[in-house]
């Protein structure tokens, strides 16, 4: 089931692609269905929240007419920033499945973990998701911009 939702957000992060936004693709299940889905869209709508996580919370929160978001699960195709970290932290939202980490940016183990530091609210946390199927994306992305 996992992956199955892992492949959504996969062909959200390859929609992102074909847009030129690097590709990260998420949604947000509650109760066994999708409730929010979003992709990158930083060039499109020049907004620096406009993350896919920030996207598919938006989105989840119309959704269940709620900025909680407990009893949900966010599935995303890159590990999340400290931005949308914070943003799943304060959301409520209670476990994280991501595809492949980033040692960049990452905020829950690439460069540090937010979700272990002392909030009141702290998602569970698996990464690894259909790791090679993300990581190839995010990797063929790049390799255009480069040329």
């Amino acid at each position: 089931m996992h992956e199955e939702f892992m492949r959504q957000a996969l062909i959200l992060a390859r929609e992102a692609a074909a847009a030129g936004e690097v590709p990260v693709g998420c949604v947000i299940v509650k109760d066994g269905e999708i409730v929010g889905r979003g992709r990158n869209r930083r060039e499109e709508k020049q907004q620096v929240a406009s993350h896919a996580e920030m996207e598919a919370m938006a989105q989840a929160n119309e959704t269940l007419g709620t900025w909680r978001l407990d009893g949900c699960t966010m599935y995303v195709t890159l590990e999340p920033c400290p931005m949308c970290a914070g943003a799943i932290i304060n959301a409520r939202i209670d476990r994280v499945y991501y595809g492949t980490r980033d040692e960049a940016m990452g905020a829950c183990g690439g460069v540090l973990n937010l979700f272990m530091e002392a909030f009141p609210h702290r998602p569970a946390l698996v990464g690894g998701v259909l790791a090679a199927e993300c990581r190839a994306v995010l990797s063929a992305f790049f390799r255009g911009l480069r040329g």
